[in-house]
């Protein structure tokens, strides 16, 4: 179509469409400026949120309904683990008498005295454990179980003495409430005194709970330091008839007490006569070299056969070792109660039968 003589061109649609969208688009972005500038003003006097460690801060009595509810759930203190076993710190007492002066030419004698940290139960004798491998060759510990027992332990003492040497004594706590005048003479003469149960029961009996394992262990320990006259002894353990059950070897780890196996059981309650107890340790002696020998000073036959045995050691050059304790026992308060109501009434005199009852003829 063409165009009136003097008449200007109009703009056509599209044209309009264009400057209507344009302006449209300038006045929204005018109205986004002066939102986000309002926006910003109002946050500037809103208070910040308090973090999550102030939130966990809250008084007890914010409801639990204020929680998210994907936050699980506190456990109640009392619920969380058990309080672990606190070992009671170990006593401290006066040191043990020191062995006697060796007055004897030539004795047996001790080579060396080794001292033992009994920090989580270590335990000793390759029967049962292989870690600990201290002893030179040629050399042996002594030890004794099942006393204190009338004649048969003096005898032994006996034969220690004279050969001026050491054991260990495991006692059983109820031989020890039976004869604590021995027991008393064996720590007197400078001998190591450790436990080996109240009653001797094997603690692999499946019929004995936890708990009745326990008590035979820590009844066994309130008992030797009651018959020692409130004195704690070593914190050696022997388990009867070697059994080791893992959770009582766990416990005793647990109470730092070492456990002793041994590396030559004299098998002396089968013998028959002294000379076998003999015969058999230095045979499994000269065969091994060195180790802890398992002997029992409730056998007759043991005391019998010492002074041999002894005198057999010497004769093929082998040595005595002692073992002391670092730190004694730390037996639990209730078990030393318990003992206490036990054993016969104390009386006001504490001293021992010999300074009391003297033989003026026989």
């Amino acid at each position: 179509m063409g165009f009136a003589a003097g008449e200007k061109p109009r703009r056509d649609n599209g044209a309009n469409l264009e400057d209507n969208t344009m302006r449209v688009a300038a006045g929204l972005i005018l109205a986004g400026a002066m939102s986000v500038a309002m926006t910003g003003a109002a946050w500037s006097q809103t208070p910040a949120a308090k973090p999550a460690a102030a939130a966990q801060a809250a008084p007890a009595t914010t409801p639990v309904a204020a929680a998210p509810a994907t936050a699980p759930a506190a456990a109640p203190a009392a619920a969380a683990a058990p309080a672990a076993f606190v070992n009671p710190p170990p006593p401290k007492q006066p040191p043990q008498p020191a062995r006697a002066a060796c007055n004897t030419p030539g004795a047996l004698g001790v080579a060396r005295t080794v001292e033992i940290d009994t920090t989580g139960g270590p335990g000793f004798g390759f029967e049962h454990f292989k870690e600990l491998d201290f002893l030179r060759d040629k050399e042996v510990v002594l030890t004794f179980d099942d006393g204190p027992w009338p004649r048969n332990t003096p005898a032994v003492l006996k034969a220690l003495a004279d050969e001026c040497t050491t054991g260990i004594f495991f006692s059983i706590g109820k031989h020890a409430t039976y004869e604590p005048e021995i027991l008393k003479q064996v720590y007197a003469a400078g001998h190591t005194v450790g436990a080996h149960t109240w009653s001797h029961a094997n603690l692999n009996n499946k019929k004995l709970t936890e708990a009745q394992r326990k008590d035979e262990i820590e009844k066994g320990f309130s008992a030797v330091r009651w018959a020692l006259g409130g004195i704690s002894p070593s914190p050696f353990f022997r388990f009867p008839a070697l059994q080791h059950p893992p959770e009582m070897v766990t416990y005793l780890g647990n109470r730092n007490v070492a456990i002793f196996s041994c590396d030559i059981d004299s098998f002396d309650f089968k013998a028959s006569k002294p000379e076998k107890v003999v015969e058999t340790v230095m045979k499994k002696l000269d065969t091994k070299g060195k180790g802890i020998i398992l002997m029992h000073d409730f056998q007759k036959h043991t005391a019998e056969a010492l002074p041999e045995l002894l005198k057999r050691l010497k004769a093929g050059g082998y040595k005595v070792v002692a073992m002391r304790a670092k730190f004694p026992a730390s037996t639990l308060p209730e078990y030393d109660q318990e003992l206490l109501k036990d054993a016969k009434l104390p009386t006001v005199s504490q001293r021992p039968v010999n300074s009391v009852v003297t033989t003026v003829s026989e």
